[in-house]
């Protein structure tokens, strides 16, 4: 938008996914808006799809990222929740229509309007529909209602996956009530959001089973991680003698996987909360469901209170992110290695402490 605060980024201009320094203005600062200096921006599957257009919904060039960590640089008139200095995290999505029932009841991530941060589209008329450029930027201008305060004993950049990943995994398990102390909870793949998942199970005082296609991950996870048990899902034994085990399951698998398998690890009034994307539909025979009365939920991220209710909890047990801090000049070599799941857990753009100006 024209008179805006000149933005510096890197942007992919085409379905190749490459990106490459890119030149932009945010829009002018408005009353209640915070203008934020990023410091830190994670690298989610997500970019991937939007950059190379696998959603078809591109809309070129498009600046990725959505796990922003930065410092409040200045404030409109009518902010009164932030102040310059402070260090605040912007997630999945930049505005809502604030006025829907899932908007009303916090749940601004169900909104039929939502405005993504990367490739959205503004709800503003005077944006004039202009499409939404992410944090992989120097700079962001953002409506305070879609803010959060990022707690002091947090770094930064473990922090910042914590704005996506942390609360797709957070939000589920606080709504159906895998959180409860004592309970089972079995965690499906242990990547960006499944290591998160086991770190607030056991923060929450749960016993947690890693369930994992890979044998090779089973130190892991017992070990640094704190998981109680590991099962192979490709093991018919190991799967048998763990069958109505577990109070829930949460699936963060987005490859091709049998879900009937995992829905005879639960108990009988057990719950299954999907949050990974697989390409194929699930295969959910009723039998697997109707006999112990088992449910079978999907979540997709959180609402802003839910989000700042998760950082506050991450804050408090210390939970971050494994995460791998690279350069944006290294970003086009970290989305090829994420492609091959070469990343343990997750990317980080040092975007505060690289040079992005091209």
């Amino acid at each position: 938008m024209a008179g805006g605060k000149e933005a510096h980024g890197w942007a992919a201009r085409d379905v190749s996914g490459h990106l490459s320094p890119y030149h932009f203005s945010r829009r002018v600062q408005r009353d209640d808006d915070v203008t934020i200096k990023v410091l830190f921006c994670g690298l989610c599957h997500t970019d991937l799809h939007v950059i190379k257009n696998e959603f078809g919904n591109a809309k070129y060039p498009v600046v990725p990222g959505h796990e922003i960590v930065g410092v409040v640089t200045d404030v409109g008139s009518g902010v009164t929740s932030f102040k310059p200095g402070d260090t605040v995290g912007v997630g999945y999505f930049v505005d809502s229509c604030r006025s829907c029932d899932s908007c009303s009841k916090g749940y601004e991530s169900y909104c039929p309007q939502l405005v993504e941060t990367s490739n959205g589209v503004s709800l503003d008329d005077d944006d004039g529909g202009a499409t939404t450029k992410g944090g992989f930027s120097d700079a962001l201008v953002v409506h305070q209602r879609y803010v959060v305060r990022v707690p002091a004993s947090l770094p930064p950049a473990g922090a910042a996956p914590l704005l996506c990943a942390g609360v797709t995994v957070f939000s589920p398990m606080v709504q159906y009530g895998l959180n409860a102390p004592g309970k089972h909870l079995g965690v499906v793949g242990l990547g960006g959001l499944g290591h998160l998942a086991v770190r607030f199970g056991k923060a929450f005082g749960m016993k947690v089973t890693v369930i994992s296609t890979s044998l090779g991950k089973r130190d892991e996870a017992l070990g640094r991680l704190g998981a109680d048990a590991f099962l192979v899902s490709r093991d018919p034994e190991q799967m048998r003698a763990a069958a109505g085990t577990l109070d829930g399951v949460i699936d963060t698998v987005s490859a091709d996987h049998p879900v009937v398998p995992l829905l005879d690890l639960l108990k009988p009034m057990g719950q299954m909360v999907v949050v990974g994307l697989p390409t194929k539909p699930l295969q959910v025979p009723a039998f697997s469901l109707v006999a112990g009365g088992k449910r079978v939920a999907g979540s997709a991220g959180g609402g802003v209170g839910e989000c700042q209710a998760m950082l506050d909890f991450a804050g408090e047990h210390g939970i971050t992110a494994d995460v791998e801090v690279v350069g944006m000049d290294y970003v086009n070599t970290a989305i090829q290695r994420l492609e091959r799941n070469d990343v343990r857990y997750r990317f980080v753009v040092d975007v505060a402490g690289s040079k992005i100006g091209g």
